[in-house]
């Protein structure tokens, strides 16, 4: 049996936790995510816990805990300084929705709990002493870098459609290969991608693209007839020049790899908009995403007018433009232009709509917020300069103006 001699403090932190449920005749085990990341030397985020003690029992041994998933079992507990969600040893029945078990049992054995779980990679489990229960060959499988369902892949598949798209994202995350039996369901089984919530898969997606291998992971997607099952129509795409930029990068914010996908579609800025709707991102995503990808798309017709409204992404901006192979002389021209704006947003006026109103050129109302836009176009196009004086002068003669 492997054995970890020396286990990462996250898991010493945790260790009080496990030895807590031993002590009181229980079994107990690290499990999931935390463990896998610890083999392959990557960031351990939450750390969890596996037991064969009911929820009831685990709430009667720790101080302070947390109802945070009770229904599946699951207790934070608040005992350690940071959170630890210990999970009953479970099984699951039929998934109807192909999304939820109708129920789940709460059961003693460790390797009950393990089988139902989606991946060999994820179905590992660790002792408090570092001793690794692997009944999958999940070992093997981070060894020779493979995504490989426990068990029958297609009884994995429909009983959570998401786990499709979790192959995909771990492929790409990971830098594996997805096992043939593992394709071979994931291809027959695509469709019922359409009967999961679009949160849920979105995601998922976003992981995959930011992966280090999401390229591979897309073709696998375009090959076997994943993509009619996504949101957005992304089928009737030309897919092929995203995924070439995407054989170049990874690790991007997800606003980047938006901003990057719609760069690289046909879709004027309104369907953009829908598009991302689809997708059920947020406000801020929209927004951000839909005022850099025309841009990175029309670079070499931008104007300083563009570089303005857009400075708050412009990191973001200058990114998509690497994605996207843009010459380097043009994305030096780009942030040496960012550097250089004699404003970045309207607050640099060196007057406010407070100053407007106290002046009595401009009422009460809508038209503050124009006059100070005005007032920014003038001094970026050098027209004025940023001073009190040369703005009120400006402001004057342009209600002057529209008095006459």
């Amino acid at each position: 049996m492997m054995r970890i001699e020396t286990l990462p403090q996250e898991f010493k932190d945790a260790q009080l936790a496990l030895k807590r449920l031993e002590d009181a005749g229980h079994e107990a085990y690290f499990v999931g995510g935390a463990v896998r990341d610890m083999l392959l030397n990557k960031p351990i985020h939450d750390v969890d816990i596996a037991t064969s003690a009911f929820p009831e029992e685990v709430k009667n041994l720790f101080n302070t805990t947390v109802d945070t998933g009770i229904q599946h079992g699951t207790v934070m507990v608040l005992d350690y300084g940071s959170g630890y969600e210990i999970t009953t040893f479970r099984t699951e029945s039929t998934y109807t929705d192909f999304r939820r078990p109708d129920e789940v049992t709460f059961v003693r054995s460790l390797a009950e709990d393990l089988k139902r779980r989606d991946f060999t990679i994820n179905a590992l489990a660790m002792t408090y002493t570092g001793e690794m229960v692997d009944l999958f060959n999940g070992l093997s499988d981070l060894q020779k870098g493979v995504i490989r369902a426990v068990g029958d892949a297609e009884v994995r598949f429909t009983e959570d459609a998401l786990r499709m798209m979790r192959a995909l994202r771990f492929s790409a995350q990971l830098a594996f290969d997805i096992a043939i039996d593992t394709q071979n369901a994931l291809k027959k089984l695509a469709p019922n991608l359409e009967k999961i919530a679009v949160e849920r898969i979105r995601v998922e997606f976003e992981k995959l693209l930011q992966g280090e291998k999401s390229a591979q992971s897309l073709e696998i997607a375009v090959r076997d007839d994943v993509i009619p099952y996504l949101p957005g129509n992304l089928q009737n795409w030309n897919l092929t020049p995203l995924i070439s930029d995407l054989k170049l990068r990874q690790g991007q914010h997800h606003q980047v790899v938006w901003a990057h996908l719609l760069s690289r579609s046909s879709l004027p800025v309104e369907d953009m908009k829908k598009f991302m709707r689809l997708w059920k991102t947020s406000r801020e995503d929209i927004k951000a995403v839909v005022m850099i990808a025309p841009i990175a798309r029309q670079i070499n017709a931008a104007n300083i007018f563009d570089l303005y409204r857009i400075y708050s992404y412009r990191k973001e901006l200058l990114e998509v433009l690497q994605l996207i192979g843009t010459d380097t002389q043009t994305i030096e021209n780009i942030a040496h232009l960012f550097k250089t704006l004699p404003i970045k947003q309207t607050s640099d006026l060196a007057i406010n709509g407070n100053d407007l109103l106290s002046s009595g050129m401009i009422s009460p109302g809508p038209e503050i917020g124009r006059m100070l836009k005005k007032l920014a176009h003038a001094v970026l196009l050098g027209e004025v300069n940023n001073t009190t004086d040369s703005l009120f002068s400006y402001v004057e003669e342009l209600t002057s103006y529209d008095k006459n």
